[in-house]
């Protein structure tokens, strides 16, 4: 059973935004800049690994509890992180001016 041209043309849509989201992430991570833009891209980091981490324990601990295996998609991992990433990025530059 094929899938529909639609769908098919909504998720490669979504596959190539979030692999600009990607490489606009490692674009950022290292890009040179003044100390302002260093200031927001640390805290834009900071806030993205707590996250990242707050919700692989909660997976955890959920997967103990329910005593089922980790069942953890990289690709969807890496896309979040990307997501989150992105977002507290645009947070910090506008709360701090940039």
């Amino acid at each position: 059973m094929a899938m529909p041209v639609g769908a098919m043309i909504f998720l490669g849509s979504i596959l190539i935004g979030f692999t600009i989201l990607d490489i606009l992430m490692l674009v950022s991570l290292l890009k040179p800049g003044d100390e302002r833009n260093q200031i927001i891209v640390w805290k834009a980091s900071s806030f993205t690994l707590l996250s990242i981490t707050g919700s692989l324990v909660l997976d955890i601990i959920e997967s103990y509890v329910r005593a089922q295996p980790l069942t953890i998609n990289p690709l969807i991992h890496l896309e979040v992180i990307a997501i989150v990433y992105f977002l507290s990025l645009m947070f910090f530059k506008k709360r701090h001016g940039g």
